[in-house]
């Protein structure tokens, strides 16, 4: 077995190299060769895609995967997408993101207490990773976590965010864990999934996709309401 990371930096130079899913690299790849028309002249990222934020951060937000033409294109995670632009306009709101807006790696955005990543590293055809694909990716998550060494409150955006904080919080402690059922609003006491040891909290939101925030099933006020408790949980909130 490999040593475990000794930094962020090295574990991420670690995880670009990543081709353990057929299925996924093929499809980030190619996404990455054929492009949309509206970003035909440039390149595309086209590689599994590292967490980004505030290595010292106390709150942890977990996602899905990178979008296609999103961070598969710009090479950090919720940039240059929809998603993003939903996610990024509430961290700035709530004093966490230094802009509200992210349109590339270079674009100069920070956070602020707040770190962002995810289960699944690469671009998934249709947004949806396989459960065997999830579980390949599970241990960059891990390790991750590991060294995130201030992280107590975590925010999952979806379902499979929920479910992989959970999962790893259980594995952590050596225990089946019981948490409340996925819903937006939910609140989750668990073992840490740093550790295993003590106590963390786990805030749930819908997923900031389109699919949610173009019918109204996510609303700005609704994700608002969930980023401002997990913000103040973890002793973020702005001043």
């Amino acid at each position: 077995m490999s040593p475990a990371p000794r930094s962020l930096k090295v574990l991420h130079a670690a995880l670009v190299e990543c081709r353990r899913c057929p299925r996924l690299v093929e499809w980030r790849e190619r996404v990455a060769r054929e492009k949309r028309r509206a970003y035909r002249d440039e390149t595309y990222w086209g590689r599994p895609v590292p967490g980004f934020g505030d290595p010292a951060a106390p709150l942890v937000l977990v996602g899905l995967a990178p979008a296609a033409h999103g961070g598969n294109r710009t090479g950090r995670t919720f940039t240059g997408d929809r998603s993003g632009d939903f996610l990024y306009a509430a961290l700035y709101r709530a004093g966490i993101a230094s802009q509200p807006e992210s349109r590339r790696r270079d674009d100069g955005l920070t956070l602020r207490g707040a770190y962002i990543t995810g289960p699944v590293r690469c671009a998934p055809p249709e947004n949806k990773p396989t459960p065997a694909e999830i579980e390949a990716c599970r241990s960059w998550l891990e390790g991750e976590l590991a060294l995130l060494r201030n992280a107590r409150v975590y925010m999952a955006l979806g379902k499979t965010g929920y479910e992989a904080v959970v999962r790893i919080s259980g594995a952590r402690a050596g225990t089946k864990v019981k948490a409340p059922a996925f819903g937006h609003g939910v609140v989750a006491t668990l073992p840490d999934p740093r550790t295993g040891r003590g106590e963390v909290k786990l805030f749930a939101s819908y997923h900031v996709s389109q699919q949610n925030t173009q019918t109204g099933r996510l609303t700005a006020a609704m994700f608002d309401a969930v980023v401002e408790a997990a913000a103040r949980e973890a002793g973020v909130s702005r001043a």
